[in-house]
């Protein structure tokens, strides 16, 4: 059985921000918990909702696009190293809008476009393009705006 002390730490930890079941995880162990303290805890946690992997995925996917203007590609990279479901890291692409999507890669392209120095226009366009593509947004997308901006 876990301790009440153990499990109101883990509740404030989880209460502050949304995390994913694994760092949750990982705090418990590094409370000193053995394996089966830490998944009866975790088990409890999810049941009470105080960790909800889908809604941490779309926090962290909400967080890290509007803030950090991050792609879908470099999210779904971070939620993969925190051990998110691929279901919950779909839920949580999806859960970006198509034209915020596409206006923000606009709006950094065109932010690219004035700090950019190269006079050839096809070593300039290929800059952008991997300094866009580099912060994880599709490729194929960044070039069609690339080519439309023309």
């Amino acid at each position: 059985m876990v301790s009440s002390d153990i499990l109101n730490k883990a509740k404030k930890y989880c209460a502050y921000q949304e995390r994913s079941q694994q760092e949750v995880r990982d705090k418990l162990y590094s409370l000193g918990l053995h394996k089966s303290d830490v998944e009866e805890t975790l088990a409890l946690l999810v049941t009470e909702d105080y960790v909800n992997e889908q809604r941490f995925a779309v926090a962290y996917a909400g967080g890290k696009f509007r803030i950090k203007k991050w792609g879908k590609i470099k999210i779904k990279q971070g939620l993969k190293q925190k051990k998110v479901s691929d279901y919950c890291i779909r839920y949580a692409l999806n859960s970006i809008s198509f034209g915020d999507y596409r206006k923000c890669i606009s709006e950094i392209i065109s932010e690219k476009n004035a700090r950019v120095t190269e006079k050839d226009m096809v070593k300039r366009k290929a800059k952008i393009a991997r300094q866009v593509i580099s912060r994880g947004f599709e490729p194929t997308l960044v070039w069609d705006l690339l080519n439309d901006a023309d």
